[in-house]
């Protein structure tokens, strides 16, 4: 079985319209079996119990508050959305 190859555009067609984003920030289950249809790539569901893909999620965001202040300081950003669904 060939692997799929990432491809550009995953996301188009997803939005919080047709249920793929949450209201709450990230994806809904339907939204990750869409990308992983289309990509081939195998997201999961938010850890926000603790554990390693948490501690991951934690420190990649981290530093997209740096890199987009602009979203850091707003607190209905879909970046701050997402981490606190995550519990960072």
């Amino acid at each position: 079985m060939a692997k799929r190859s990432k491809k550009k555009g995953a996301m188009k067609g997803c939005n919080i319209g047709n249920k793929c984003k949450s209201k709450a920030g990230g994806l809904t289950a339907k939204g990750r079996r869409m990308i992983n249809a289309k990509t081939g790539s195998k997201l999961k569901a938010p850890q926000p119990g603790g554990g390693s893909r948490k501690k991951s999620y934690c420190a990649r965001s981290a530093g997209q508050m740096k890199k987009f202040p602009k979203a850091a300081k707003d607190p209905n950003s879909r970046l701050r959305k997402a981490r606190r669904r995550w519990k960072c």
